[in-house]
């Protein structure tokens, strides 16, 4: 529909895909507004099937139509450039600096950050913020956050737990204001979250961990042993051994079937992980509100995940590349055929740093050039430049 900037389908339920997939190619840049994002898809029948084609068409659009820089794109058209909120930053001790930043009574996380490391003074740099500073501070935040009290689990998959200090000063809600506030400006994202608490944040019904995400010895133990149980009797005997455990949990009963043993497990990873953090959820989901982030999690959850959970993608030599823009001399000039000769050897020098172990990686160069050690949500507008 133009006046909304998604698609209106009206008796066409069947090929929902293709007039989809053109409109996207079509219309895709033209999306500035955010609420555009959310607008729903209206498919007008009666029928069954169409309700069903209706589903098929959301969950397509919104999967396939907008990429993670898409979305910050739009998230972004809230920060205000000619206003700035300053930190004052030490690499020795990026939390604290942070906390004082993000506390003080004048910031705004609409506003611009002007970032400048104490521990830069006197040097030429000066710290003096024109992306680069700013962007590495986000990423040691995003690695000091990794390490805080309120995360338990596994080092890449992170779920929250309740701590009473943490909880008098408000750190759930500080936490997840970080995170956004680094998403919409140009920073990374934690990537270590456990994928059942980013399921729970961004609405899933059906969430599932695993046993190793408890780290309880004595529950873990206990759940390895209900999952091993290889009859009905065994299933019961050990019910019976875990009682008052699985009764704290809500789990305790006695199935007819030994399969159901996977209910148990689930059940109680469940109220591990989520249910006794409830408050501490809470607030660290009222804190990724912040610029709206936490409802373009809830409406792409598949395009941010790499960003918010542990990712295997590795940065390749192909991504790298596009960070770096070479400034060339005039076409058809001597000295530009021999830019272009040694522009070769630069690519090159990509490759095997990707592929060999040479003391140096790609993490390294893009952290040197830009202040990020991976690539963020959001696109990196201020590209670093290859000189001869």
């Amino acid at each position: 529909h133009p006046d909304r900037g998604l698609p209106f389908l009206e008796e066409e339920a069947g090929k929902p895909r293709t007039k989809i997939q053109e409109h996207v190619r079509d219309q895709k840049k033209c999306y500035t507004n955010y609420t555009h994002l959310y607008a729903p898809i209206v498919i007008e029948s009666d029928s069954e099937e169409s309700d069903q084609s209706a589903q098929y068409v959301e969950e397509e659009w919104f999967s396939d139509a907008f990429t993670a820089a898409d979305v910050v794109s739009d998230l972004s058209q809230k920060i205000i450039r000619t206003s700035c909120s300053r930190f004052n930053i030490n690499r020795a001790n990026v939390w604290d600096g942070a906390v004082r930043g993000f506390k003080r009574a004048s910031y705004d996380p609409s506003h611009d950050m002007l970032v400048k490391f104490t521990d830069d003074e006197g040097t030429t740099e000066d710290a003096v913020d024109t992306g680069g500073p700013k962007r590495e501070f986000l990423t040691l935040l995003m690695d000091c956050l990794r390490a805080r009290r309120i995360f338990d689990g596994p080092e890449n998959r992170r779920f929250l737990t309740f701590n009473n200090a943490a909880v008098r000063e408000d750190e759930y809600f500080l936490a997840g204001q970080m995170i956004a506030v680094s998403i919409v400006h140009g920073g990374p994202g934690p990537r270590f979250l456990s994928d059942m608490l980013y399921d729970h944040l961004t609405g899933r019904a059906d969430i599932s961990g695993t046993v190793e995400d408890i780290t309880d010895e004595t529950m873990k133990a206990a759940l390895i042993e209900i999952s091993s149980a290889a009859s009905l009797d065994e299933l019961h005997m050990f019910i019976d051994k875990y009682e008052s455990l699985l009764q704290t949990a809500g789990c305790f009963d006695y199935p007819q079937s030994v399969e159901s043993k996977e209910t148990i497990v689930k059940d109680f990873i469940q109220w591990y992980i989520i249910y006794t953090n409830q408050y501490s959820v809470q607030r660290f989901r009222d804190g990724l509100s912040t610029l709206d982030v936490i409802h373009a999690l809830e409406q792409h959850p598949s395009v941010f995940r790499p960003y918010m959970c542990y990712s295997i993608d590795r940065l390749k030599p192909e991504s790298l590349e596009g960070v770096f823009k070479a400034q060339l001399s005039e076409a058809g000039s001597t000295r530009r055929q021999e830019e272009t000769r040694i522009l070769g050897y630069w690519r090159d020098y990509l490759l095997d740093t990707g592929e060999q172990e040479t003391g140096v990686s790609l993490q390294d160069i893009l952290m040197f050039a830009t202040g990020l050690d991976s690539l963020p949500p959001s696109t990196i507008t201020a590209t670093a430049t290859t000189e001869f």
